[in-house]
């Protein structure tokens, strides 16, 4: 685990305190809990993005047809 170093004021720490000594945790476990919650909900996103266009490519049915080209005829200015 890597440690991190923040500064913060001392009225906002005091009152975290307070929040952490009442869910019986940490100032560092409330930090270390919500930072895991907002990498998980991006890994969620992301895995949500990937299986909506999933769902579009494979519901297409396109079809590319018959390459008449070649790379050098597309390259030709």
């Amino acid at each position: 685990m890597s440690n991190i170093t923040m500064t913060i004021d001392d009225t906002v720490i005091k009152k975290v305190k307070k929040i952490a000594i009442e869910k019986n945790t940490t100032l560092t476990g409330l930090v270390r809990d919500y930072l895991t919650g907002v990498a998980k909900r991006e890994d969620l996103r992301t895995e949500e993005i990937i299986s909506q266009l999933s769902k579009i490519m494979n519901s297409a049915n396109m079809e590319i047809g018959k390459i008449t080209w070649t790379r050098d005829e597309l390259h030709e200015r």
